[in-house]
């Protein structure tokens, strides 16, 4: 029985190093006095805070466990193993840390400083990211007392809190470069009407443009922020269809004007040469603006009512005071001209003459000029976000104000460029900003053109304006291949109309509207004249 006592007196020597309190004690007596049964198999309950060894022990087991990458062992060294267990593999999976090793610091208590070096890897992107963080050891609550890491989400980064998950993203849509078609880089600054379209752009074409977004170790929540960035992103180069001299010069002409819109497109191709708006927020009128275009509509009316044959530019149509189909309509300043040919009227912008083919015509006749010829409505895919127009069938007063451009009909500097363009070419082509090739858009394409002999009448109108009718004024001094359309169309609870004005000059087409301007040809005109001398 010798030997039996000192291997009883062993085992006994032994948990007293490594244990506290009263039961160590107990144990002892127990193997003093022979009693060597089941009291001596089992461990101690260990009570009261962790010790000195303890907590440098559980600590270094713990981070030796998280370096071996062995998220089961770790998480059961520690209090909660179910929110250990998630923690330490979101670090691995979405913090995108393949390696990471731990320098343990002295501990003060039961708190145990720390330093994480990680090595993050997220696709071709790494780094190696140092930080500290603590942890505390703590007394088990069950079972026999063990000392283990009390977990907090803060054991994994310092910042993390109930409200903040960590994660290894890109932070931003890449960088770009945009330029112009002949290589010039569009500075939102010289070109502030460009800035929330550069934004968009950047979002849009960032990486497609060559572009690498910056890779960052970010807090994510309430108060979302950088930790550590993994690789600085490089910036994206795209090639636009802007033009920075007509730009500048549509910036110029809208900046003379508390709020003003325009336009530009080259009609042969449908590329877009510039947009500027006097108001500069988010919002961006000239191309998505929702409004009623006044009598640059009749365009489109014309065009309608050429085709149907039941009117032409030599044609007797006179132009009376008012016109009633549904309601009474008159023209601005009351005007007449009781000897007018319909391209007269044109010139004019007689309302009148044009109401007064509202009965002869079926209701869905203007909206489907609009759409089957000009493209209206038809989901224009430019590179950016805009709106494309509408003209919806109606009517009775409805089908007739439609016809001047009032009532449900609604444009923007965009959606006008583009009807001039079309009867410059006779053919609609879709506007873009962004060359289709680039992300593989399908244009908007419109069932047919325009008829050539409709398209010359047209055109011929539209020259008639320009050099003898309301735009000749905006238009003077332009030489070459020249049309226009004033416009003047009534808001409610305005004092004034906006003012509207499209035309073009050989390649070049562009539209303006002026909130309140008044008439057209006065406000908008020249706009859209200083736009098409840059062009």
């Amino acid at each position: 029985m010798r030997t039996g006592a000192k291997i009883a007196t062993g085992v006994a020597v032994t948990v007293v190093v490594g244990a506290a309190g009263l039961g160590a004690y107990n144990l002892v007596d127990a193997v003093a006095n022979g009693n060597t049964g089941t009291q001596t198999d089992a461990a101690p309950v260990r009570t009261g805070p962790p010790t000195a060894d303890e907590t440098s022990r559980t600590a270094r087991e713990f981070l030796d466990a998280w370096a071996a990458g062995d998220t089961a062992k770790a998480a059961g060294l520690t209090d909660n193993v179910t929110a250990a267990t998630t923690a330490l593999t979101a670090y691995r999976d979405t913090v995108h840390v393949r390696k990471a090793t731990f320098k343990q610091g002295a501990a003060t208590g039961t708190k145990v400083p720390f330093t994480v070096t990680a090595e993050i890897v997220l696709d071709k992107q790494h780094s190696t990211w140092t930080y500290d963080s603590s942890l505390d050891v703590v007394r088990g609550g069950g079972g026999r007392g063990r000392a283990l890491v009390g977990w907090q989400p803060t054991v994994v980064h310092p910042g993390i809190d109930s409200g903040h998950t960590l994660r290894t993203t890109a932070t931003e849509s890449p960088k770009l470069v945009a330029v112009d078609r002949n290589g010039t880089e569009l500075d939102p600054k010289a070109n502030p009407s460009l800035a929330p379209l550069l934004t968009e752009l950047r979002k849009r074409y960032g990486q497609k443009a060559g572009g690498e977004p910056t890779v960052a170790v970010r807090l994510e929540g309430a108060e979302a922020r950088t930790l550590h960035v993994v690789a600085e992103g490089k910036p994206g180069k795209l090639r636009t269809t802007l033009d920075a001299g007509v730009q500048r010069a549509a910036e110029a002409a809208v900046a003379r004007h508390s709020d003003a819109s325009v336009v530009a497109v080259k009609p042969s191709t449908g590329e877009i040469l510039a947009v500027a708006d006097a108001k500069k927020t988010e919002f961006n009128p000239a191309l998505s603006g929702t409004t009623a275009p006044g009598s640059t509509m009749k365009v489109i009316t014309a065009a309608m009512l050429l085709e149907k044959g039941v009117s032409a530019p030599g044609k007797h149509l006179p132009c009376p005071k008012n016109a009633t189909y549904g309601m009474t309509f008159h023209n601005v300043e009351h005007s007449e001209n009781p000897d007018a040919t319909f391209a007269q009227d044109f010139a004019a912008s007689c309302n009148t003459a044009f109401i007064s083919f509202a009965g002869k015509i079926p209701d869905s006749a203007l909206a489907d000029e609009a759409r089957d010829v000009f493209g209206i409505g038809l989901d224009w895919k430019t590179g950016v976000s805009t709106f494309d127009g509408r003209v919806p069938a109606d009517a009775g007063a409805g089908k007739a104000a439609a016809l001047i451009g009032q009532g449900r009909v609604q444009m923007n500097p965009l959606t006008m460029a583009s009807v001039a363009a079309t009867v410059r070419t006779g053919s609609f082509h879709q506007p873009y900003l962004v060359a289709p090739d680039i992300d593989g858009r399908q244009l908007a394409r419109a069932p047919r053109s325009l008829p050539a002999g409709v398209a010359r009448d047209l055109r011929a109108m539209m020259r008639l304006t320009a050099v003898s009718g309301t735009g000749a004024h905006a238009m003077s001094g332009l030489g070459g291949d020249i049309g226009a359309k004033t416009g003047s169309a009534e808001v409610d609870n305005q004092t004034a109309p906006n003012g509207w004005f499209t035309a073009y000059r050989d390649d070049v087409a562009a539209a303006a509207v002026v909130p309140q301007g008044g008439h057209g040809g006065d406000s908008a005109g020249p706009i859209v004249a200083a736009v098409l001398r840059a062009g």
